[in-house]
């Protein structure tokens, strides 16, 4: 494992060594490709395009997220930034690398979650958008250009892993794998049309197995806050570290997102409304100002309300996006329907 260590470092250092504008590239890619911006960007947009490919890139969101927090505990992956000191090669022989301010993440490497996560959302968009492209256009290119550029993304965004030092390149591999296997998997098993008492289920589900898993692995003596302690000692600057790196925030955001899901779907349009296309765009508009609105006010300092706070949050985004801005919407240019088409 040491020699893969090695090689990845190596490879940080040849992309570090590049000229001066792709630093800002891959730190813009890998900003951009935050899991939050599933959550938070491409399901608004996803939503009003379609309903079900709103919801499905959701819930994949979700759960592959999840999973990958799963994962992590139990892979104990290092991660870059931290390795090359604990593992003695700085001290041995120059290393050329620095660090940014979204090197310093808190979680177990392994695989990575920039490219799981997105690689498992994406999927569902890419097919609707590789299905509307074949309607449209008899040409070859045109058919596989979503899924070109969905490949591209995902080398982008594993690159800009490796770049910022976050993950070694076979954790990104593994990401992308991953990602789109799950992608592929859990496109059919969307919950669309699921009841408010499903997504609550699956809510406390998601949270009280998180809980239960944290406590088993900490009776069988195994440390889960040891990567939060190798960050903290080698992070290069203290205010990089960040709460939302944490696991428990990304358990925060998967519970508190299926409960708004929950109250999106308790609070349906009535049957047979509909909004036309330009509906459509002003509603994606709205719901993209309304969600980054929302996760722009400031959190508490202390971690338990931090936390708390971020799961309302991540509970009222679906609602705003699915109940209520549809609503307001109708009612403020009367004609009636349902948000999208199916």
């Amino acid at each position: 494992m040491d020699a893969l260590h090695v090689a990845g470092i190596r490879f940080a250092e040849a992309l570090q060594s590049g000229p001066p504008w792709l630093e800002k590239f891959w730190i813009s890619v890998t900003s951009l490709a935050d899991p939050k911006c599933i959550f938070t960007v491409c399901f608004p947009l996803a939503y009003f395009l379609d309903r079900k490919v709103g919801v499905s890139v959701l819930w994949i969101g979700l759960v592959s997220e999840w999973l990958n927090v799963v994962l992590k505990w139990f892979l104990f992956g290092e991660r870059p930034f931290w390795w090359v000191h604990e593992s003695g090669l700085a001290s041995k022989e120059p290393v050329a690398l620095r660090q940014f301010p979204v090197s310093c993440e808190t979680g177990p490497g392994s695989p990575s979650g920039h490219c799981m996560i997105t690689g498992a959302a994406l999927w569902p968009l890419v097919t609707a958008l590789t299905t509307l492209a074949s309607r449209r256009s008899r040409s070859l290119a045109a058919k596989l250009s979503p899924f070109g550029a969905y490949a591209l993304l995902l080398l982008a965004v594993g690159l800009s892993r490796v770049f910022v030092l976050a993950h070694f390149p076979h954790q990104v591999v593994g990401g992308i794998l991953a990602g789109a296997a799950l992608g592929w998997g859990l496109q059919a098993r969307t919950p669309a049309t699921r009841t408010p008492g499903f997504f609550v289920t699956a809510a406390l589900a998601l949270l009280l197995s998180s809980l239960a898993l944290h406590s088993l692995v900490i009776a069988a003596g195994i440390d889960v806050d040891w990567s939060i302690r190798l960050a903290t000692k080698w992070c290069s600057d203290r205010a990089w570290l960040r709460l939302d790196t944490r696991p428990f925030a990304s358990v925060c955001r998967d519970a508190g997102t299926a409960l708004g899901l929950g109250l999106a779907a308790g609070f349906p349009l009535h049957r047979g409304e509909r909004l036309d296309p330009q509906q459509r765009v002003a509603g994606a508009v709205l719901a993209l100002g309304a969600v980054q609105g929302l996760h722009r006010l400031l959190q508490p300092a202390d971690a338990t309300l931090w936390y708390g706070t971020s799961f309302l949050k991540y509970a009222a985004g679906p609602w705003l996006v699915a109940s209520l801005l549809p609503r307001l919407i109708l009612s403020l240019t009367h004609p009636r329907g349902s948000p999208h088409t199916e």
